[in-house]
């Protein structure tokens, strides 16, 4: 098997996308299609990375369709990987495993923001 830089897609100009072994053009879509449904939240810090798809050649394998997303949000960094039995299946669950990733990163970022009011002893607001 031999590696395929398929390079930058229209999600953004910085997440490349690499292919292995034999992956067809309409499920390299649809799974692009839904990684882009999961950054595709409004607000999100600049995204940069990679997302690396693999099928595996031997027949016999059980789950031959690997993904692995490996991007920065702003300064965080999100790793996620799935394997599964066809390319549809694949696309959902790294969509649903990559929309996890991005709202913890972004409830994270948030949470780090907010200043709670002293309490009440050390001169904060009475209740």
């Amino acid at each position: 098997m031999t590696a395929k830089d398929i390079g930058t897609r229209g999600l953004t100009a910085a997440l490349r996308v690499r292919t292995e072994g034999k992956v067809d053009e309409e499920s390299l879509t649809y799974l692009m299609e839904r990684v882009g449904a999961a950054l595709g939240r409004p607000g999100l810090p600049a995204v940069s990375g990679e997302v690396r798809v693999t099928r595996a050649a031997a027949h016999h394998v059980e789950l031959p369709w690997w993904a692995g997303v490996e991007i920065r949000i702003g300064n965080e960094r999100v790793v996620v990987h799935a394997l599964e039995a066809t390319a549809r299946e694949l696309a959902d669950r790294l969509q649903d495993r990559l929309r996890g990733r991005v709202e913890r990163v972004t409830h994270r970022r948030d949470a780090t923001r907010r200043t709670s009011a002293p309490p009440p002893w050390r001169g904060g607001p009475q209740q």
